[in-house]
């Protein structure tokens, strides 16, 4: 009688992204590192807390991947020649809607998109590891050509977010609106450029479901051989820190992943955390 080979190992990219967005998101997020309960983070460097919440990136392991969390979409421009058209960026809709349209301001843009990475080099010293978009933007028509311009342009291209293949169970549209709001177009991109990224996206659900254990078993029995990059958002609301339509779900978080289910449930799943980026399209 033979027995059936043991499945190998499945790796993880567990990835908390809005660092820097509030103080205590970005206090709990560091914690997590600090933990190794991640394996990548994200930064928002265009928040007013930014500044304060980049010397916790200090000292981390060397296993956490850092990266720029671009926003174009929540709060203010850090480039001149951008908040002369939009004082405060738009929301989601509308910059999706001016970007399936054609109608945004790109040279203006392009200045933004810059004065965030140079704010996250100046915080850190180093380039970012990855990049990915705030509300998945780094994938919007336009949006995406300047990213991939870019990333091309740094002496070491980093890997991006790709948005193209999101499996799992429930929330069905919220799945299919980010996988057809051009993230297709940056996977074809991503491949033929021989561009590192993810070869699944992990993690989208509303925000409401009470139960993120659950959520997070299902994302893992949905973990392919192949890896995956799982995206959250954990946090804590300290005294302070501005309203967060999301501040329960980010609690609800946070408890998860820094207590000992986590790592009970990595255990039985059979996954460990580590990078999952690639160059060449996943099975």
């Amino acid at each position: 009688m033979t027995t059936a080979p043991a499945r190998a190992q499945r790796m993880l990219a567990l990835c908390a992204d809005d660092f820097g967005l509030a103080p205590g998101i970005s206090q709990a997020i560091a914690a997590l590192a600090r933990a190794q309960r991640l394996s990548a983070l994200s930064c928002i460097t265009n928040s007013a807390s930014w500044a304060r919440a980049a010397p916790l990136l200090h000292g981390l392991p060397a296993s956490v991947e850092v990266g720029l969390h671009i926003n174009l979409s929540e709060g203010l421009p850090l480039s001149a020649s951008l908040a002369k058209i939009w004082p405060r960026l738009p929301g989601l809709g509308e910059l999706l809607a001016r970007s399936h349209m054609g109608l945004l301001p790109m040279d203006p843009l392009r200045d933004e998109v810059r004065a965030q990475l140079d704010a996250f080099r100046a915080a850190t010293g180093a380039d970012p590891v990855h990049l990915d978009g705030h509300q998945h933007v780094h994938q919007f028509p336009g949006l995406r050509s300047l990213i991939l311009q870019l990333a091309g342009g740094m002496a070491r291209a980093p890997a991006l977010r790709c948005c193209a293949r999101t499996p799992g169970i429930g929330f069905g549209l919220k799945r299919w609106l980010i996988r057809h709001t051009g993230a297709q177009a940056l996977r074809r991109e991503l491949l033929g450029g021989g561009l590192a990224h993810n070869p699944v996206l992990l993690g989208v659900y509303d925000f409401r479901a009470p139960d993120y254990r659950r959520l997070f078993r299902g994302w893992l029995d949905a973990t392919p051989d192949h890896g995956a990059l799982l995206f959250c958002h954990p946090g804590q609301a300290l005294a302070g820190d501005p309203h967060d339509a999301i501040a329960q779900a980010r609690q609800r978080e946070l408890s998860y992943l820094q207590s000992d289910a986590l790592m009970e449930d990595l255990a039985q799943a059979e996954v460990r955390l580590g990078p999952v980026w690639q160059t060449a399209a996943g099975h």
